[in-house]
């Protein structure tokens, strides 16, 4: 289960003095966490699942990104910096990406439906997606 990785990741990490990694790993948990008590209350550890996890790392590596944008535009890079390395690790947990040949043939499909209501149209597409690709990708290629 990918929170056993996480958990094996942490202690790893403790022991090797690696703060950046800890401090990560730690915030992610805390995440997973905040999204597994919402969902599923007092079970959540008997309900919690590997989807969850990606869920957790797909809106801190959304939020981090958001960060490193809004670092850049106040000339912050000492943050910027810190932000980046943080992603890279979150990354690490992420599923890997669909390239865009890849997505373009998952939604060629869904374009040719002749559907006139973007949203819909989003809605097809982000469930077809499979979380692999972000939805800005998504609607910039539909």
């Amino acid at each position: 289960m990918l929170m056993d990785q996480l958990q094996t990741d942490l202690t790893t990490s403790l022991k090797a003095g690696n703060s950046v990694r800890v401090e990560t790993i730690r915030f992610l948990i805390a995440g997973v966490h905040t999204i597994v008590t919402g969902k599923y209350g007092a079970d959540w550890e008997k309900k919690m699942t590997d989807a969850d996890v990606v869920d957790a790392v797909k809106k801190q590596i959304k939020t981090h990104r958001e960060s490193i944008e809004a670092f850049e535009k106040a000339g912050r890079q000492e943050l910027v910096d810190r932000e980046k390395a943080q992603l890279a690790i979150l990354e690490e947990f992420s599923p890997k990406e669909l390239s865009d040949e890849e997505l373009k043939k998952i939604l060629e499909p869904i374009a040719a439906s002749g559907e006139k209501n973007f949203g819909l149209l989003m809605k097809n597409a982000m469930a077809a997606v499979h979380g692999q690709a972000e939805g800005g990708r998504v609607a910039a290629m539909l």
